[in-house]
């Protein structure tokens, strides 16, 4: 049986020429980067044209990229920074963060005292900017926001350009969840208002494991991991060469390919909702799935009845992999907690769908005729087994 993957929100395939462009760091070039002889000066020159590599794709300079094992990384060293180096006592954020983003802050108005607020959302999913302005205007203490470029579950995308001109005009610091845009959109920080953003690779076809967190020169903070001077002091650890030149390699191709890939995502997208919308006129699409919105995200919800109780189990049954939401708990059976904020107590079945370039046309049409098969036929038996 061949598998349909449509769950690439959770993590993409690896490139081949991401793996050929690494292949040289896992076998010959093995030096550790802080060493000063000859293998140790190659392995740091692959990870310094890197870092100028990635620092050049989003308008960074070169000494405002700091590499790390990924968004969650990343962000717990946004937040950590934000309290603990840049005064920062009331965060901001919203209930429909990434669960990276609602532990730290929740941590630190627990155990800390920080002012936690959320701001509304929309029924439409968006983040509601005159909450955020309220809160902002309001606020007698320094302020963190930190909110997410584009949701993981819904797709919906902020209006980062707006929210970092707020953080402006009320002085605050903003930290903003890129990991499901970068390599997706075009992200240019040199006209963003913006102190942190992050990446990780595994989101645009690279490898696991590594990212990196965009920390503007404006801002000056301490680590979080120490213990040596890698990262120019700003994280210890020997670096993981090999992922940080797939980083690399994956976010030049990535973004050499956008307007073709983003041409060719949407269209699986829109063909995928409409089929669904025609034939499952009960299907509920969460988020401003066809306006401010991903074009690799579609999420949607089905009824909760017999055929659809089991749906993500029969999918996968039948070689189609998909996700209820974030692949961050997988394995514990829970209600996203997004879906939760938009539709409070809902018994629906929510599935999102996410696309890469790899997947085809004749994939969304076979994905439509397993639904059909799933949730307009009598249950097949040997489904439930």
């Amino acid at each position: 049986m061949t598998r349909i993957y449509l769950d690439n929100a959770a993590t993409t395939p690896l490139d081949p020429d991401v793996l050929e462009a690494m292949l040289p760091y896992l076998k010959e070039h093995f030096g550790n980067p802080s060493s000063i002889y000859s293998y140790g000066r190659e392995t740091r020159l692959a990870v310094e044209n890197a870092r100028r590599t990635v620092a050049r794709l989003i308008g960074a300079h070169p000494g405002e990229v700091f590499f790390t094992s990924g968004g969650t990384e990343s962000t717990n060293t946004a937040i950590t920074a934000a309290i603990r180096d840049l005064g920062c006592r009331h965060i901001i954020t919203s209930p429909i963060e990434h669960h990276a983003t609602l532990h730290t802050t929740a941590f630190y108005h627990e155990h800390l005292g920080i002012r936690l607020s959320q701001v509304r959302i929309l029924p439409n999913g968006h983040v509601d900017l005159n909450s955020l302005e309220e809160l902002l205007r309001q606020s007698r203490e320094k302020c963190l926001v930190s909110l997410m470029h584009a949701n993981n579950e819904i797709g919906n995308l902020l209006d980062i350009q707006r929210v970092g001109e707020l953080c402006q005009q009320y002085n605050a610091i903003f930290h903003c969840d890129t990991v499901q845009t970068v390599g997706h959109l075009p992200i240019d920080v040199h006209h963003i208002p913006v102190h942190f953003i992050q990446a990780s690779a595994h989101k645009f076809h690279g490898p696991k494991g590594v990212g990196f967190l965009y920390v503007n020169d404006q801002v000056k903070i301490r680590p979080l991991l120490m213990g040596g001077s890698q990262e120019r002091n700003m994280r210890a650890g020997t670096e993981n060469v090999y992922g940080i030149v797939g980083l690399a390699k994956a976010l030049e191709i990535a973004v050499n390919r956008m307007e073709e890939d983003r041409a060719h995502i949407l269209s699986l997208k829109q063909t995928l909702a409409h089929r669904l919308l025609e034939h499952f006129p009960e299907l509920k699409i969460n988020g401003d799935w066809n306006g401010q919105s991903l074009y690799t995200i579609l999420n949607v919800s089905f009824p909760h009845n017999e055929h659809t109780e089991l749906l993500l189990f029969n999918l996968d049954m039948a070689g189609i992999c998909v996700s209820g939401g974030s692949a961050c708990s997988s394995g514990v059976e829970h209600v996203s907690h997004v879906i939760e904020a938009l539709h409070p107590g809902t018994a629906e079945i929510p599935v999102r769908f996410s696309f890469s370039r790899y997947n085809t046309l004749a994939e969304i049409d076979r994905v439509v005729d397993v639904l059909e098969e799933l949730i307009h036929q009598p249950t097949h038996p040997s489904l439930h087994t």
